[in-house]
């Protein structure tokens, strides 16, 4: 099989003939049609996360079951071949009383990630756990859309469970600092779906409009105005129910916190993951909740799958590739250049297909 490797974090990808993988006891093997090329990955590529290289890669995938292996007296996987399939990021030993309770990422029994600890999708072929494998809902045009399909499981999965974290309700002002990011703009509209009214918060112009096609009630624009005081004019003093760090720098993190209302919830995720300072008196007056969010369970990426199978949401590519030009893609998602997210074809029979940066 054709497959992209990293050599080492910080090299180019190199192309490789790899053997075709074959599945042992409780694994699957499924034929990649696309995978999605998020930031996540770009830190791998970059080297600012450990791997277990040499390594493939990616993990936001569509692909099609095509080898089954042994049971050994567990139940039915649940997908037969044939059949459509996407990813659970996290690898697992089993359950504890986090995964029972549906909040697998906090998981004490979480042993790595597909795509660091062990090979992911930039190949023709993926070899899985039967855990970390996800059957598509009927409804998904996962042969026709492989490349919106296979990002679905991060793109519009991570700001769903987001959602649930800070309790977005209808009504709601919510704030989206990195709006005109991979999962930024996706997160204004996931608070869109749930009836929140939304300000997108960046610093690049064009992204802030991008965002009001999608759903921004309104934006601002970071490097030219005082966020807080912006934040004061829009909600006439009210200030903002929920704030949503997919930046995560101490100026953005103490940005969130001074922007929250009366009872207001600030999540943060990702980005740069700095310390920041807080007032605890002022969270004591307006009892103000500080959460972390780390992706989702296994469940929310099946509700998410499910959301978009019924056309209530859809993700937002806007790019494809190749896979022999991953380089070039990820050169885009290190610049920030990519509007939404990107995606690979990693089929061959799909690379004439792909559309490359938009013009």
């Amino acid at each position: 099989m054709k497959a992209m490797v990293l050599r080492k974090g910080g090299e180019p990808f190199v192309m490789e003939e790899r053997p075709d993988p074959t599945p042992g006891p409780g694994e699957a093997v499924a034929r990649v049609l696309a995978c999605g090329s998020g930031l996540t990955i770009q830190h791998v590529r970059a080297g600012r996360t450990k791997a277990n290289f040499p390594i493939i890669i990616g993990h936001e995938i569509t692909a099609e079951i095509v080898a089954i292996g042994k049971t050994d007296g567990m139940d039915d996987p649940g997908f037969k071949i044939g059949d459509g399939v996407t990813c659970y990021f996290y690898l697992s030993s089993g359950q504890d009383k986090w995964t029972r309770l549906a909040r697998d990422p906090i998981s004490t029994r979480i042993t790595g990630y597909v795509g660091r600890d062990i090979d992911g999708g930039y190949a023709e072929y993926i070899k899985l756990p039967f855990r970390n494998i996800i059957k598509l809902p009927d409804g998904l045009d996962w042969k026709g859309k492989p490349a919106d399909v296979g990002v679905i499981a991060d793109a519009i999965t991570t700001p769903y469970k987001v959602l649930g974290r800070g309790r977005v309700a209808p009504g709601d002002i919510v704030g989206v600092w990195g709006a005109g990011g991979g999962l930024g703009i996706h997160q204004v509209m996931m608070c869109k779906w749930a009836n929140a009214r939304v300000v997108a918060i960046d610093t690049a112009a064009s992204k802030l409009e991008a965002c009001k096609t999608h759903g921004a009630d309104w934006t601002i624009d970071a490097s030219k105005v005082d966020v807080a005081e912006a934040v004061r004019d829009i909600t006439k003093g009210a200030m903002l129910d929920v704030a949503i760090d997919y930046v995560s720098s101490t100026p953005t993190l103490e940005q969130t916190v001074a922007c929250l209302g009366i009872g207001g919830r600030m999540v943060t995720l990702g980005g740069a993951g700095k310390s920041f300072t807080v007032n605890s008196a002022a969270m004591l007056a307006k009892e103000l909740e500080l959460l972390g969010s780390r992706y989702a369970s296994r469940q929310q990426v099946i509700e998410s799958l499910e959301l978009c199978a019924r056309g209530e949401v859809w993700p937002l590519v806007t790019e494809t590739w190749p896979l022999n030009e991953a380089e070039q893609v990820h050169a885009r998602v290190e610049a920030g250049q990519t509007l939404g997210r990107a995606a690979l074809m990693v089929a061959p029979d799909l690379w004439g297909k792909a559309t490359r940066a938009p013009k």
